[in-house]
Order: C-alpha cells, then structure tokens, then sequence
C-alpha cells in the first residue's frame, strides 16, 4: 500500500495553531511564540533558482535528517539553531497532534529564532558548476584568482570560499570585498573562519565514507550577538557529493545530490525561467532513491517517517 505521506508539497497558511510566516523553495517558516521558529522542510525540489512541478517523494524527510545530523556534528565548530526535530517534543501550543502529526513527521525543526546574514557562504574545494565557468572566462572565482592550467572538477590548492548574494530569484556571485562590506567586517571574519572550518569536518567525515565533497553551502544569522548555524547543513541540497572511487578530474562526476536533475534539465531546450518543465516519472523516482541512498549512508539509518 503506497505511503500516504511520502510527498508534502507544504505552502499551507495555517498549520495546527501556527501561521505561516514565509516559504522558501523548499522550506515553510511557522513563528513560535517570538523566540522560536518552526521550519517544515516540503518535497519541493528546485533547480537553477527555480521550482519544478512535481515534489520528490520523502526529499523532505532526507534534508531534515542530515541537517539534525550535521548540526549536532558540528556544534563544536560553531553553534547552531537545532532545538528539537521530533513532533512530539513540539510545545502544545502548536496544535500539531494526530494524522498532522503523522503527515509532518521527519520534517520539522525546531529552532531558535536568529537574524540572517545577507550572504551565502559557498567553500568550494573542487572547480565545478558555475566557478569552472568564470574561471575558463577570466582564471578567477568570484574574483579571487587560481593558478592556471586547472582541469575541469580538479581539486583545488585549498578550499575556496566564495560568497553570493542571498536574492529571492537569483543568487549572484560576490568577492570577498563585497560580502564583507554587506555584513560588516566582524561578521564576515567570524563567518569566513566557520564556513572553512565546517568544510574541513564535512570533507573529513565524509571521506571516511568514501565521498567527496565538491563544494557546498552554508548560511549563518545573529541572535545576541553570536553567530549561528542555520537552515541546513551538507546536504544533498546545498553541496555536490561524488563518489571517490570513481571520480576523474576532465569530465562530469557521478553523484548523490540533485545533479541528475541539473542534467536532464540541461539536456532540454529550456531558458531556466518558470514555468519549469514537467519531471518525467522515472527522474522522480531515481532523485527519491537518490536522496534516500545518501541520507542512509550518512547518517545510517533511513529518516524518520519512511516506511517500507
């Protein structure tokens, strides 16, 4: 019998007793009182800034269970928001109970409420997607210059990061100068050293399995003063993971993330502007598999929520 609550594709207005305060590509934002937030991570699953018609069966579930994984990973490099990822730990005053309950669980954090920064903090430790691009152009990433004669997919000397604006439609590449001078020179000293440092432990653990991580993305907000970790972390979403056993510099990598999709969409005669092409059945399928395949890889275990 096919589960009822693989898919979720979120936006509600109202959710038990909770508003809806924001929906992102992927996430829905719920106030909690007014020190907490709950996040509900959809099935919604985007790509070159743009959201596809069809949600990708427990996406959800994955990108909640490996954020809760990474946060308590890396809670010694840098804090992070995580409060609770259990819908019964949920406070009453949620009203979440029963088939909600039953809907909503593995895809929801509960975190505490932070002021984000206006950058995203993209370490890239290999030249692919969209840095391979500039670099053919100019030798440089976000402005920043790299040795020549660099293959495509090659290891860089050492992690780079690479800041981009935090936009509603099109995230765009900044220098270093230009991040820092968007969150002020504390922020941006104290958030450069953390995207490093977190990088560093990802690529770590992640080898030990067998994994490369390529590049990915972090975000980080401000709440009295200190810097946190938020929104997710070394996920399929936000990082290119490759199998080290089979990676070659010089051409495309296989991997666990969403680059299948990237590729199919590649592959057809679209300009990367809604409304997005319809998602043939089998990719949907073959992304789920995907998704599931790597969050039990790295955490172990399948989220909270899968069945059978």
């Amino acid at each position: 019998m096919p589960d009822p609550h693989a898919v979720y594709s979120g936006r509600r207005r109202e959710l038990g007793r909770l508003r809806l305060l924001s929906s992102g590509k992927v996430r829905d934002i719920y106030a909690v009182g007014e020190d907490r937030l709950l996040f509900v991570t959809s099935d919604r699953v985007s790509a070159f800034d743009v959201v596809m018609p069809q949600a990708i069966p427990h996406k959800g579930r994955v990108l909640t269970a490996l954020a809760a994984h990474w946060f308590r990973r890396t809670a010694d490099v840098v804090a992070n928001h995580l409060v609770a990822t259990e819908v019964d730990e949920l406070p009453p005053a949620c009203g979440i109970s029963g088939a909600l309950a039953a809907e909503l669980a593995g895809r929801v954090m509960l975190v505490k409420r932070c002021t984000p920064t206006p950058v995203e903090w993209v370490v890239r430790g290999h030249i692919v997607g969209s840095g391979w691009k500039e670099y053919q152009r100019t030798g440089t990433v976000c402005g920043i210059p790299l040795p020549r004669g660099l293959e495509f997919c090659q290891r860089l000397p050492a992690p780079l990061l690479t800041p981009t604006s935090k936009d509603e439609t099109h995230d765009l590449p900044l220098t270093p100068a230009e991040a820092e001078a968007r969150v002020g020179s504390e922020i941006y000293a104290r958030a450069a050293s953390a995207a490093l440092a977190l990088f560093q432990r990802g690529r770590e653990e992640l080898a030990r399995i067998g994994i490369l991580l390529a590049d990915t993305k972090f975000e980080f907000g401000t709440r009295n003063g200190d810097l946190l970790l938020i929104d997710e972390a070394l996920t399929p979403d936000s990082s290119r993971f490759w199998p080290a056993d089979r990676f070659a510099t010089g051409r495309n990598q296989p991997s666990y993330d969403k680059q299948l999709l990237r590729d199919w969409l590649e592959s057809l005669d679209w300009d990367k502007r809604p409304p997005a092409p319809d998602l043939p059945p089998e990719i949907v399928r073959r992304l789920s598999e995907r998704y599931l395949e790597i969050c039990e890889k790295i955490t172990g275990r399948v989220p909270a929520g899968v069945t059978a």
